[in-house]
């Protein structure tokens, strides 16, 4: 293999729980070492440079979404996704025209229209926060406010929100534990409530994102029930978890670095540019995965069509080779031209807005009411699953000194 060093002991292993507590000297070997890497154990790919993940991301012709973004092989028809296809296991042009008309309700204009309800609950959970001086900060703002965005955009009663939670953590618990059949029950339940929601705002519209895709129906006769159906999925399996990660993960790193906390309390000025710089070393989706369309030449080593490539984002976002010698350590000064968090190109997380607003007000709220609070990311439980890295409970104190 032309330029790499390859070490006979690397390997890639699938993380959940508490494996994901230190993920990164493996993707540091792979990168180093085995950039193609290929795993035996089930027959596929990773992808963990940047520029390699970067290119593939971008080319949804050789990387096809259509057959699922995890590693598992025939995954859409298990758990019961071969009809609903979500708008992200799409491949352009049927993903194109889609995107566009839900695109039009998540710009970033849009989102900042609901900044003022979720600074309202976040101030309202942190006041709570004080009362209680010591709780589980997942548990009381970082899991229900990602709930709160979601059911926002989705128009669902405030009545039914806790279902937000439980059904993506239903799916992603039983696809861990390897039981299709419980993720398939819980994924029916989600799309069964939702084909009811849409009856209702067939006739009862609000101003809310699938009331409008409901009433375009009537002018866009592209836009059918499977599709709606399929954002809503998208929405409430790719919108929640992510940014519960991205809360639970900036706490964690800005208690590890004060330096960096007394940098953004000194200059709260640097709070967007210290999102953009948690979300690269945060990264809450720290891998997906497509399938060749093609053989694929790579660093000397050929992956057939037909094969599961799973595009290591976390890995590639700490890449000395694109982000310097540093990559590793947390700089809220850094300049960041580009990172894989959201992915890139056709595939760009259509929600990026909205988990950065999430991301920011939490950030000027907690700094400037609670300048001294702490987590123990020690004593924190990572949830199950092998794609999103994110604490399930994380111990929060108000007012912990800045030693």
């Amino acid at each position: 293999m032309s330029g790499i060093d390859q070490s006979p002991g690397v390997t890639y292993e699938a993380r959940s729980g508490e494996t994901w507590r230190d993920p990164y000297p493996m993707y540091a070997a792979l990168r180093d070492h085995d950039p193609v890497h290929h795993v035996a154990d089930g027959d596929h790919w990773v992808l963990s440079r940047f520029d390699d993940v970067f290119d593939a991301a971008r080319d949804t012709t050789t990387y096809s979404s259509a057959q699922g973004l995890t590693t598992t092989y025939g995954e859409r028809e298990k758990i019961g996704l071969d009809v609903a296809a979500p708008i992200v296991m799409l491949d352009p042009p049927e993903h194109t025209a889609f995107r566009r008309l839900v695109g039009r309700a998540l710009t970033p204009r849009h989102v900042q229209a609901i900044e003022p309800l979720v600074r309202a609950f976040v101030v309202g959970r942190l006041d709570r926060l004080r009362e209680l001086g010591e709780a589980d900060v997942v548990a009381e703002l970082f899991k229900p406010l990602p709930s709160l965005v979601v059911a926002h955009y989705l128009g669902v009663p405030e009545a039914d929100r806790s279902h937000v939670d439980g059904w993506p953590e239903a799916i992603v618990e039983a696809n861990a534990h390897g039981d299709p059949f419980a993720a398939g029950q819980a994924l029916a339940d989600l799309l069964g409530y939702f084909s009811a929601l849409m009856e209702r705002r067939r006739v009862d519209p609000g101003d809310d994102l699938l009331s409008a895709l409901v009433q375009a129906q009537a002018h866009e006769t592209e836009v059918d029930d499977v599709e709606i159906l399929g954002f809503c999925f998208t929405m409430v399996a790719g919108g929640n978890d992510t940014a519960t990660s991205l809360l639970g993960g900036a706490a964690d790193l800005l208690t590890r670095h004060l330096d960096q906390r007394r940098l953004l309390l000194d200059r709260p000025e640097l709070v967007p540019g210290a999102v953009e710089e948690l979300l690269r070393v945060v990264c809450p989706v720290q891998g997906l995965a497509r399938t060749t369309t093609r053989d694929v030449q790579l660093h000397g080593v050929t992956i057939p069509a037909g094969r599961k490539v799973l595009l290591l984002y976390a890995s590639a976002n700490r890449d000395p080779r694109e982000f310097g010698d540093d990559a590793e350590l947390l700089d809220v000064t850094r300049t960041i031209p580009r990172h894989l968090t959201f992915s890139y190109g056709a595939h760009h997380c259509i929600g990026a807005a909205a988990a950065r607003l999430q991301a920011r007000v939490v950030l000027e709220e907690l700094l400037a009411r609670c300048p001294g609070f702490s987590v123990d990311g020690d004593a924190g439980v990572f949830a199950s699953g092998n794609y999103v890295r994110r604490f399930r409970s994380l111990p929060f104190c108000w007012n912990a000194p800045l030693s």
